[in-house]
């Protein structure tokens, strides 16, 4: 199966040139000696106008290897609650992107919580605008991608089970990725207020208070799931630490801060 870009001309640039020279503008230039090798990254994924900046500094931060697993949240609700993409490739305005078919075929072996399906993939954004940033440092890239509806606490911890397991057996380095915006449509101070919450628990290597916070407070942060699995899987895989990289609103581009989305970068190693 090839699936194609669903988002492109929309949440960045279709044509490859302009694409690339966009991405040239978002990227700082970080010599590859000052590049950490990381667990995971946690990057928004709105329209690059709005969050290209902060995702192209969290990726310029980190040595991207040739395969990286994408988690991000289901917006349209399609397929079943762990959605994986587990053959084909996905067609790009940067080049052809494989699927890396026996990692995902090990994990689909390891149980039924991951469930192989193509059509939940379709239409979804959070995990494609992560797709260029990651071509730009790694021309031998391959993806895992998984698409994640709201799931217990119980089952992001057995999706990070299979998920640490999974790499462990994989010979060759592999970095995580959760693609997330925080708070959405709400004034800059309350949205400020409450993604300042969540970071916080995200610094301080804490899913399950992630996980608990976003709930009670009603934060409307969409990769809630996806961003827990991945610090439960760094963790799993030996992380010890969280940066913050950057957080804004949309305001900052918009100019409207009565009612912001709001994004953050983070690495975790």
């Amino acid at each position: 199966m090839t699936r194609y870009p669903a988002v492109a001309h929309q949440f960045y640039p279709g044509d490859p040139a302009t694409l690339k020279k966009n991405l040239d503008k978002l990227i700082p230039r970080i010599p590859a000696s000052q590049k950490i090798k990381a667990s995971a990254v946690v990057s928004p994924h709105a329209g690059y106008i709005y969050s290209g900046a902060v995702a192209g500094e969290t990726y310029s931060r980190v040595s991207i290897p040739e395969n990286v697993i994408i988690l991000g949240p289901n917006h349209h609700g399609l397929g079943p609650p762990v959605a994986l993409m587990s053959e084909g490739q996905w067609e790009m305005p940067l080049g052809r992107i494989p699927i890396n078919e026996k990692f995902a075929q090990n994990l689909l072996a390891k149980g039924s919580s991951i469930r192989a399906d193509s059509p939940a993939h379709q239409h979804e954004h959070s995990l494609e605008v992560q797709i260029p940033f990651l071509q730009y440092f790694q021309q031998n890239l391959s993806i895992i991608p998984l698409v994640i509806s709201h799931i217990s606490f119980e089952t992001c911890i057995s999706v990070a089970n299979k998920l640490s397991a999974a790499i462990n057996d994989f010979d060759g380095d592999v970095l995580i990725v959760a693609s997330t915006d925080m708070t959405h449509y709400e004034s800059r101070k309350s949205a400020s207020e409450k993604d300042r919450l969540a970071i916080e628990r995200v610094l301080d290597l804490d899913p399950q208070g992630l996980y608990e916070t976003v709930r009670r407070l009603r934060i409307s942060m969409c990769g809630i799931i996806p961003t827990t699995i991945a610090l439960l899987t760094a963790l799993e895989l030996g992380a010890t630490k969280a940066e913050l990289v950057r957080y804004m609103d949309s305001g900052e581009t918009s100019g409207d801060t009565a009612q912001v989305v709001g994004y953050a970068g983070f690495v975790i190693c």
